[in-house]
């Protein structure tokens, strides 16, 4: 008990020990399962946020593409969920039975080679890491190593998340189009769309994101996150002293890409879909928003700002429908200009300040040296005086009187 109380200690992880009492605990018991089943979707952006925490907030690279691998992700895994939902008896109304039904509909009469490995689930899950994560190194490499960065390479990854999403629609045959892949039900015959499966499905979800969090805090611990915030503050100071700062962007970029993948692939299963409008710049640009509204420099703080951003834009759609999205763009720009280091910054200049405080306050109070049994010497002097007769003019007596 005391080790694992020093290992929380020594890699400040006591938020994220609340964090996941909130996630593991609160929330399955207050929330119906419609909601936790919201919450679960909301929780596979925060694999995006916890990302940008360390290439935004530590690399000092702001990505504006992210949603590119969030996509990749998810449609790593839609494509062997839509292979399953597409068994021969499934599909024998088709005109090619055994294919996807967009394919059928495109007039495509074989199964792609490129969709042939999708059927292992091993390979799927392989790919939802590989994928992002090769097309981040290609990316990052080919700019970092010319020492492209700063609005450069955030307009570059716009560009990226512009040409997939247009790859991806451009190309309906093969990936569904516009429509995007639908109807993903079962998971090597288990249904995920029952009350039980979407429960272990946010449990698996939330456990994920705990080991994220936990990775990443071990990095920014480590020599190598000293070295990324050296890097943000002063790049020619770390080149200058024989570290290759390419090298060092790449690794974060790559890293932020595979956890934005995992998300994607969550996000499929749990919601039973993936389309193209979780690829382009908007949705990129959002998901730098939890980011921001959460404290770029706090991965516990992304998680609750994507939870905070999620949860407003579903209250507000459901309750102000004409007017969310103002609403939205005021509670965006409201948090940015009053908290500009978001909810972690706030929590602690105001908060841990306060609690400390009160914390000292109490401490002092309870150590303060108590009052004796008996009345204080300085009570008992004037009591005494009190009780003494009043004092005779001179020259007369006691007597006399």
């Amino acid at each position: 008990m005391n080790a694992l109380k020093a290992w929380i200690q020594r890699y400040q992880l006591a938020s994220l020990v609340l964090l996941t009492v909130l996630l593991a605990v609160v929330l399955p018991l207050a929330l119906d399962i419609f909601r936790l089943n919201l919450v679960g979707k909301y929780l596979t952006y925060a694999f995006v946020a916890i990302g940008l925490v360390m290439v935004w907030g530590y690399g000092g690279v702001l990505s504006l593409g992210q949603g590119v691998f969030f996509g990749l992700g998810g449609y790593a895994m839609a494509m062997f969920l839509k292979l399953e939902a597409s068994d021969p008896i499934s599909t024998k109304i088709q005109s090619t039975p055994g294919i996807p039904d967009f394919m059928d509909w495109n007039q495509i009469t074989e199964l792609p080679a490129l969709w042939v490995p999708f059927k292992s689930l091993p390979f799927s899950l392989a790919a939802v890491i590989v994928v992002p994560t090769l097309l981040a190194f290609i990316v990052s490499f080919a700019m970092f190593k010319r020492r492209v960065g700063g609005v450069y390479f955030a307009i570059i990854t716009q560009a990226v998340a512009l040409i997939c999403t247009v790859l991806i629609i451009g190309q309906q045959g093969y990936t569904g189009g516009v429509n995007g892949m639908t109807d993903l039900k079962t998971l090597w015959g288990w249904d995920t769309r029952t009350d039980s499966a979407k429960y272990i499905l946010y449990y698996v979800c939330v456990a994920l994101l705990v080991l994220s969090i936990v990775l990443c805090r071990f990095i920014q611990t480590s020599k190598l996150g000293t070295l990324l915030l050296a890097m943000r503050d002063k790049e020619d100071r770390v080149r200058f002293s024989g570290y290759d700062v390419a090298n060092f962007k790449v690794f974060t970029f790559c890293l932020a890409a595979a956890l934005s993948g995992i998300g994607g692939a969550l996000f499929s299963l749990q919601v039973g879909f993936m389309s193209p409008s979780f690829v382009g710049i908007v949705p990129s640009i959002e998901m730098v928003i939890y980011a921001a509204v959460g404290g770029r420099m706090s991965l516990v703080g992304a998680v609750y700002g994507t939870l905070l951003v999620n949860a407003g834009k579903t209250y507000f759609s459901e309750s102000f429908p004409d007017l969310w999205l103002f609403l939205m763009a005021a509670l965006f720009i409201g948090v940015t200009m009053a908290f500009p280091m978001g909810l972690a910054g706030l929590w602690e200049s105001h908060i841990v300040p306060w609690w400390k405080g009160r914390r000292e306050a109490l401490r002092q109070a309870s150590v303060r040296t108590p009052a004796p049994v008996g009345r204080p010497a300085a009570d008992a002097e004037p009591a005494a005086a009190a009780a003494r007769p009043p004092a005779l003019p001179e020259g007369t007596s006691s007597q006399s009187a």
